[in-house]
């Protein structure tokens, strides 16, 4: 106890030095695609007995606000007496816990429930991401009970933690040498830290409630957040290539044979088929008798299964490592990236494209917001000479698309689109406030996010559904497809927010229970009260029609979903479209050759074709009769490396 003691003592002491602040009264800096955002001001209490935290935690998202309190209690030997949190943890996520330990028992409020629970192991308090001050004393109680593998957490749960290495940096001219730290199950997946010599948190790269990537840093240590965010994209990358199965090593010559090869450009199957892949590159697909597998050739027997072109999701948002495999697991072997953090993103696709990570080829669509309280992000233009720096900017770094959002002022859209064009590149996003889409397309937009943008230009009826005869609805699907733009509706998403969290959640997720436990608990609560998903119905109902209509009219769509199930939201997307009225072929269209083409990738991508890359999918099932099989991956081969999709659920902790 002595020691423990003597340690939180001393770690104090230097705190006082390092953070250069006053050590009763400390700030983080909260930060969400690079933007500040918000701050936790914790304050530090001591008696003979107690150890007293304290924080304040608040920030804005987009002109939501996001405040949290927290009170954390220590004896003296920093044992856990308490922890009091009560708040936001996103913008429509709630928390309110109170936990109180003594001896051996600990009485658990959470919410309206309450209850005891009898301790055995290392238990700590600790419900959330939030607020950082708790992450520093649960590291400092980690390194004082001898660093054990895991840690029991209540009110339910547990944490690993694990020392990952260290860095040595350069602040204020001076070497700065941190401790890195991964620490998971508060999450989904690994959160990384750093810390000073004395314990003191400086950074901590995290995923909020929403599973927006969120930054914690020590105030005088801001101007290293964009350092910060391409390590952990590195390292987090780094540790699936280290713990990754064996299974995934490449082969040479493949030859898959038996299964019935979808050819989504013909909109036909080809039963009994043999497919060769060689170097990565599809080299020839037909009927068994008339292609000849090579001696020595990997053969994969399909007999009885399906097999796809690997899918595209055309509207991720990589918010962390973790995606990579995930998407993979589900084959979907390219992804866009629909607005993220420079440094992150840009690290995460060198990774993967490198061999140093995992996941899917990322095709990146670099956000551009306007300045204002809804604003999202640090790349915002105002005037035309801003959105012209931002544009090349985005195409020096490899980026193949701009994707405009919501605070865009609409005289910069036309800049964008214009200096966009200008270098090759496409636009796509979101309609920004005060615009309609005519205007955004007219402006120059190729393509366009969420179905919302195309509900909101139709004629709606007094219970808010759409009247599809009505002139101003037909004519706004006319303008659409007279300009050729292109929509991913995101329709999944919108039955997330729409849906009655009283309905069985496994409906639209039957594979709910085998993600991980802090994905659940984000999912479960996500949606309304029964009442308002009843007057939200017709929306809802017009939301998935307008894309059978969009179709029907020559519309092109392409599968995106925006965040929702990690991977299997792209299952989900298309199970939609089929309700909709599409057939299982059309809608694996949307995910497959449709988006190759719109990307100019259908050269390379999107068909079993000779000469494509081997990007391939296995269903253990017939998804042309149930699209509801397409869920039932089997095989997953990405540019010819072969992953087995229930070792890469593993990697990020998904179950049965």
């Amino acid at each position: 106890m002595k020691k423990s003691l003597l340690i939180l003592s001393f770690s104090i002491i230097l705190f006082a030095a390092n953070a250069q602040t006053k050590p009763d009264s400390v700030t983080f800096l909260l930060h969400k695609f690079e933007q500040h955002i918000g701050k936790e001001v914790y304050r530090v209490s001591k008696t003979a007995q107690e150890i007293t935290y304290t924080s304040d935690f608040k920030f804005v998202d987009r002109g939501s606000p996001v405040p949290l309190k927290a009170e954390l209690k220590l004896t003296a030997a920093g044992e856990p007496l308490s922890l009091k949190i009560k708040g936001n943890t996103a913008r429509s996520s709630t928390i309110n816990d109170t936990i109180t330990i003594t001896g051996k028992q600990a009485h658990i409020k959470v919410n309206d429930s309450s209850y005891t629970q009898n301790l055995s192991g290392i238990t700590f308090p600790i419900a959330s991401y939030a607020p950082g001050i708790v992450q520093q004393v649960l590291l400092q109680y980690w390194k004082s009970h001898k660093q054990p593998a895991s840690i029991n957490t209540l009110p339910y749960g547990s944490v690993q933690v694990r020392k990952d290495g260290e860095d040595a940096l350069t602040f204020n001219g001076k070497p700065l040498l941190l401790d890195r730290y991964t620490v998971g199950g508060l999450i989904w997946g690994n959160e990384i830290v750093w810390t000073n010599k004395a314990g003191q948190l400086i950074c901590l790269i995290t995923n909020d409630a929403e599973a927006d990537k969120l930054e914690m840093m020590l105030e005088p240590y801001e101007a290293l957040l964009p350092d910060f965010i391409a390590k952990a994209a590195a390292y987090g990358m780094q540790l699936f290539t280290k713990n990754a199965p064996k299974a995934g090593a490449a082969d040479k010559i493949i030859a898959i044979t038996g299964g019935t090869v979808v050819d989504v450009v013909n909109l036909k199957p080809i039963p009994n088929a043999v497919v060769i892949i060689e170097n990565g590159k599809i080299k020839s697909v037909g009927k068994a008798g008339e292609v000849t597998i090579p001696a020595g050739a990997k053969v994969i027997d399909a007999k009885g299964k399906t097999i796809l072109p690997g899918l595209w999701d055309m509207h991720a948002h990589f918010e962390q490592v973790e995606w990579g495999p995930a998407y993979l697991a589900a084959g979907a072997t390219t992804v866009r990236d629909c607005g993220n953090e420079f440094s992150f993103i840009n690290a995460v696709q060198s990774a993967i494209d490198n061999g140093k990570g995992i996941g899917p080829k990322i095709l990146k669509a670099g956000i551009i917001d306007g300045k204002g309280p809804m604003a999202l992000g640090i790349i915002q233009a105002d005037t035309k000479e801003e959105a012209i720096k931002e544009v090349d900017r985005y195409k020096e770094n490899g980026f193949v698309q701009i994707k405009i959002y919501s605070s865009v002022k609409p005289a910069i859209v036309k800049a964008i689109c214009e200096e966009a064009h200008r270098l090759g590149l496409t636009v796509t996003g979101h309609i920004p406030n005060g615009m309609t889409l005519q205007a955004g397309v007219d402006s120059g937009m190729n393509m366009v996010n969420h179905v919302q943008y195309v509900y909101t230009i139709m004629k709606r009826n007094k219970d808010r559904s759409i009247n599809f005869e009505d002139s101003t609805s037909i004519a706004a699907i006319k303008f659409i497809k007279q300009h050729n733009v292109v929509i991913d509706p995101t329709v999944g998403v919108f039955e997330m927010f729409f849906r009655s969290t009283k309905d069985d959640i496994t409906i639209m997720e039957p594979a709910f229970y085998s993600l991980p436990l802090p994905l659940q608990a984000i999912f479960k609560n996500t949606g309304t009260e029964p009442a308002t998903a009843q007057k939200l119905k017709p929306i809802w109902d017009s939301f998935q029609k307008i894309v059978k209509v969009l179709y029907d009219n020559g519309v092109t769509i392409v599968a995106g979903t925006d965040q929702g199930f990690p991977g299997y939201s792209l299952d989900r997307e298309l199970e939609l479209y089929v309700q909709a009225g599409l057939t299982p072929i059309q809608a694996i269209g949307t995910a497959t050759i449709t988006p190759a083409t719109v990307m100019k990738m259908d050269k390379q991508s999107g068909s079993i074709e000779p000469g494509k890359d081997a990007d391939l999918v296995i269903i253990d099932g017939d998804p042309l009769t149930n699209i509801r099989d397409i869920r039932k991956v089997t095989t997953v081969i990405k540019a010819g490396k072969i992953y087995d999709p229930a070792a890469l659920h593993k990697l990020v902790g998904f179950g049965k």
